[in-house]
């Protein structure tokens, strides 16, 4: 790919005609293919290091001649040419971990890497972020079923079809003895792990499926024990003709079911091998809303995989979500203190005694720019009675507010943009892309953190350029009007730690492709 890509770069500038502009284009075209060049300048050698940067940001002098322009640029690739082999080349899809660490890799559903990428992917972002916005209200109005629903302290509900029917990204786990590879929703909303087994009746032929006939740790989790008591929905009916094993059925989207039971098996995270892991094995499945990817809910509640494996990681997690625009490349899921990182703020994590499985931080207020948007508190306050307040979410793509809220951001945003705006999709504030060097930063005030989010979290752009959107909007009307959800959208491209214990939201940048 490097080699290509090296003389795409040449034929790139080669056509340029402009020995001023030839720089540049190199920049773009590296950029355009997600690979930063800063990475590659990451060397012990330290006059290799300054001598390369010296070529990368030259902006004055400029090779005169076709033939010094050759020279130039077979300077530039001999240095670059041994960082980009030796630091880059690793197959971006490998399963295997290059440094030994707990760390998963996370992957946009879309992405060359997913086994639930279309055959054909669109060429534009956009229609694949509209697409799984499409899917937003349906989440939007489960996650405020949960904030202002009865309290279950000892109870977390296995799967909802409405939660998961927005699987933006996959994380790569392996199951059983030896070790299958699966791949499964990521979900901060949810207290479950569940997959697809093999053998299924009516699910996806794409499943990802487990065979628990090809693991020697398989078992099933009988009713007798506290697992089958701890998550809502599980039962052993007088019918099954294994009434021990401790089982349950699910409704899904409205029109659809699952069947499954509660299983246990070995869960590999190299190094570390944890045994007896329990999750939801699907055998059967009507309707045709059921997903085909399996789930990793990584909530609070007591199955989910931060509790089960809270002895080892200390209730401790992270995640790095790449752009959407990634289609090579994969963040990754970090557990337990170690590999985390140090420079980072918090915000403090409050807990809904309703649905404590749900992270919620106390955003205090928003800026557009330097203008800090006048809003009404109760927009804004966390309340456990009415579920109000702000939550983080995995699987909501776009963050929505509080219609006033949002209205005031959106209002304040077209102010400083001073131009004429139109709709797209769910988007209602898009402006002509060349006005977007006067577009202002959005940012989020929460306790003790201010957020304020790259140009790239907060705009997106049309398929053909020529539009720059706010990629933000308001709370549908079928939700709860006062939650705000902070989506993965704007959480790309950061680290954003969840510490449990400790209950506190880390945030610091990171470059997640």
């Amino acid at each position: 790919m490097h080699v290509m890509m090296i003389k795409l770069c040449w034929c790139q500038i080669e056509r340029t005609g402009s020995h001023q502009s030839y720089i540049k284009r190199a920049r773009d075209i590296f950029a355009l293919s997600n690979i930063s060049l800063a990475i590659y300048i990451k060397t012990k050698a330290l006059h290799t290091r300054r001598m390369l940067s010296k070529y990368i940001n030259t902006q004055s002098r400029y090779p005169k001649t076709m033939a010094s322009f050759a020279l130039h640029c077979f300077f530039f690739f001999t240095l670059l040419v041994p960082f980009v082999f030796t630091t880059a080349t690793r197959d971006p899809c490998s399963t295997a971990a290059p440094d030994g660490s707990d760390d998963l890799s996370i992957i946009p559903i879309n992405a060359k890497c997913s086994p639930f990428a279309p055959t054909h992917p669109s060429s534009s972002v956009i229609d694949n972020v509209l697409h799984m916005a499409s899917s937003d209200s349906h989440r939007l109005t489960y996650l405020s079923s949960l904030v202002a629903g009865k309290p279950k302290p000892t109870s977390a509900p296995i799967a909802s079809g409405n939660q998961l029917h927005t699987g933006n990204y996959v994380v790569r786990a392996r199951l059983g003895t030896p070790p299958q590879l699966m791949f499964m929703v990521l979900d901060t909303s949810n207290d479950a792990v569940w997959l697809p087994c093999s053998g299924c009746s009516g699910c996806s032929a794409a499943s990802a499926a487990f065979n628990p006939n090809s693991s020697s740790t398989y078992s099933t989790v009988s009713c007798s024990t506290a697992q089958c008591t701890q998550a809502h929905g599980l039962t052993c009916p007088s019918s099954s003709p294994q009434p021990s094993v401790c089982s349950f059925n699910q409704s899904y989207g409205g029109d659809s079911s699952f069947s499954a039971n509660l299983v246990q098996d070995t869960l590999t995270l190299s190094p570390d091998v944890i045994p007896n892991f329990a999750f939801g094995c699907i055998n059967s499945a009507s309707g045709n809303s059921l997903p085909p990817q399996g789930l990793m809910g990584l909530g609070r509640g007591p199955m989910s995989l931060v509790s089960q494996t809270a002895t080892l990681y200390s209730g401790v997690f992270s995640y790095c979500l790449p752009s959407f625009r990634s289609f090579y490349f994969s963040g990754s899921l970090k557990l337990g203190l170690l590999g985390q990182p140090r420079s980072i703020r918090y915000t403090p994590l409050l807990r809904n005694p309703r649905r404590p499985s749900l992270y919620y931080v106390n955003l205090t207020g928003v800026s557009v720019g330097s203008v800090q948007v006048p809003v009404d508190q109760k927009f804004l306050t966390f309340d456990s009675v009415s579920g109000a307040g702000t939550i983080i979410d995995s699987g909501t793509v776009i963050t929505r507010f509080a219609q006033p809220v949002y209205e005031a951001i959106r209002d304040e945003f077209r102010k400083q943009v001073n131009g004429s705006f139109s709709t797209l999709g769910s988007f209602d504030t898009c402006f002509a892309a060349d006005n977007e060097n006067v577009a202002p930063k959005i940012t989020l005030h929460m306790t003790s953190l201010d957020l304020k989010l790259p140009m790239e979290n907060s705009l997106i752009h049309s398929s053909a350029g020529t539009l720059a959107c706010l990629s933000m909007a308001g709370i549908p009307q079928n939700a709860n009007a006062v939650l705000n959800v902070i989506a993965n959208l704007q959480q790309q491209n950061l680290r954003i730690l969840f510490d449990i214990p400790n209950s506190r939201l880390g945030i610091a940048p990171e470059p997640c492709n």
